[in-house]
């Protein structure tokens, strides 16, 4: 979540100054940030992570396939319901505080998950997981911009960035190993539970170098907000998945039904809780703003992209009978294109403004409408390593420039609100793509799949993904490009 950049004056303890009354931040910053930066990694690690290990998951549970979707969908529905809650937790009661309270809830909900004996566990504790990180995360970015100094707040942020790409090779190539290296004798359940040594020393770490901070005028929890949009979020998502495999009675009908009634209840709730000077979870006040809308459409549509983790790992290890770690480091000229693309996306963005989002995309869809025309035949299978590097290098462009062009549009007093909808929208994107597109893909499936039906529905699902990354470029064109200076 997005924080402003001004230093109230309840952290004017947290900052030292020198002689001529420059802030020179807080003597522990650099021991600090590796603390800091591990509360962003972690939540980014363990959603990429658990895609590899999910065929071993499905087997060793005996979990059905909408189960499976579970295990991703519910950790990201979480993760965007209560992400904006989760930095206004750190804001009212301290963001140390906040953080070693996320940190140690993350750690006990990844023993959870390690030692879950069923698919109705391990998804309680993905919840449990999601939960927990939103209260961890959003208080890195915030700490970063009250610990440093502005001369130095952009060389933290540009760690913090590279973090993400980070978070993501390795969670690529840490599943495969882990997975496939059956260390103590675990399986799949190592994937979680190596979050319990970077947990402690994360713990440890902050009480030690974290100084606590808060905002001056922090706002109140929208209580209700978060729970009407848990609701409507359940009533979409659950039958989406579950539909599938319960034959979609009266009662799974009823809901899907019920979710855009609960979704203008909750707007309704919003407009009221605004016009009587509360803190509503969403500023509705924002979608009057054309661009913005346009934006948070564009990020929906390209965060669905999350259910390609799960269809790829599924079509590698279930339809060629790949390992884990061949199917982690399958996925790696992906992740390396991400990483390289985010380090340098800062100065595309400086040099194509709004149209760098334009490139992003066509590089999305360029890169993997080549992965499916290597995986139908007909282009050599070299050319897929060269398709994902592009999706990757496209996905790396578009992930760090979103925020900042979208936001362009928006009045700075409320960038932070504008910022925290669409990190949540980003969410919401990944739990709704997993439920679409890996419903789609599992549907197309059947019940006794060989390795052409595992590649033809992997390609009808990744084609979809990339009719919604077209939509995002075609929509990115609609932004001005006087956001180029924002």
């Amino acid at each position: 979540m997005q924080r402003s950049w001004m230093v109230t004056s309840e952290t004017a303890e947290t900052l030292r100054f020198d002689h001529t009354g420059h802030a020179m931040g807080d003597p522990r910053r650099w021991l600090a940030l590796p603390i800091l930066l591990t509360g962003a990694f972690l939540p980014i690690l363990d959603f990429n992570v658990v895609n590899l290990a999910l065929p071993a998951i499905r087997r060793d549970l005996g979990a059905t396939a909408s189960e499976v979707q579970f295990v991703i969908s519910a950790y990201a529905a979480a993760y965007a319901v209560f992400l904006i809650t989760g930095g206004r937790l750190g804001d009212l009661f301290g963001r140390r505080r906040m953080f070693l309270t996320g940190v140690a809830g993350f750690t006990i909900a990844s023993v959870l998950c390690g030692i879950a004996w069923s698919p109705t566990v391990l998804v309680a504790g993905r919840i449990l997981q999601g939960l927990t990180a939103t209260v961890m995360a959003p208080q890195v970015l915030a700490s970063i911009r009250v610990l440093f100094p502005a001369a130095e707040q952009g060389r933290a942020l540009g760690y913090y960035g590279a973090t993400f790409g980070l978070a993501n090779i390795c969670g690529q190539v840490l599943g495969g190993v882990l997975v496939s290296a059956h260390p103590f004798g675990l399986a799949w359940q190592a994937i979680f539970l190596i979050n319990v040594p970077i947990g402690l020393i994360a713990f440890i770490g902050g009480l030690l170098f974290l100084t606590d901070s808060r905002a001056e005028h922090a706002q109140r929890i929208d209580i209700g907000g978060v729970i009407l949009l848990s609701l409507t979020l359940g009533l979409l998502v659950y039958p989406l998945i579950q539909g599938r495999e319960t034959g979609w009675p009266v009662w799974i009908i009823a809901m899907l039904l019920a979710s855009p009634l609960m979704l203008t209840i909750f707007a309704r709730f919003e407009a009221r809780l605004s016009a009587r000077g509360g803190d509503p979870l969403v500023a509705l006040h924002l979608l009057r703003n054309s661009d913005f809308v346009i934006g948070l459409v564009m990020a929906l549509a390209f965060y669905m992209l999350s259910s390609f983790y799960l269809t790829f790992a599924v079509y590698l290890q279930n339809g060629l009978h790949e390992s884990p770690l061949a199917a982690g480091l399958a996925t790696l000229p992906f992740a390396i294109g991400f990483f390289l693309a985010s380090l340098v996306s800062a100065y595309v963005m400086q040099w194509l403004g709004v149209r760098t989002l334009t490139l992003g995309f066509a590089l999305q869809v360029i890169g993997f409408g080549v992965v499916m025309l290597a995986i139908s035949g007909m282009l050599p299978p070299q050319s897929l390593t060269i398709g994902l590097v592009c999706a990757g290098l496209g996905f790396g462009t578009v992930m760090p420039s979103v925020i900042k062009a979208v936001i362009g549009s928006i009045d700075p007093r409320h960038a932070g609100l504008a910022s925290g909808m669409m990190i949540s929208t980003f969410q919401i994107g990944a739990a709704l793509g997993v439920a679409i597109i890996g419903g789609i893909f599992f549907g197309l499936l059947g019940p006794h799949p060989d390795a052409d039906d595992y590649a033809y529905t992997f390609t009808i699902a990744l084609g979809c993904n990339v009719a919604l990354l077209a939509l995002g470029g075609w929509l990115s064109l609609w932004l001005p490009r006087e956001q180029a200076a924002s």
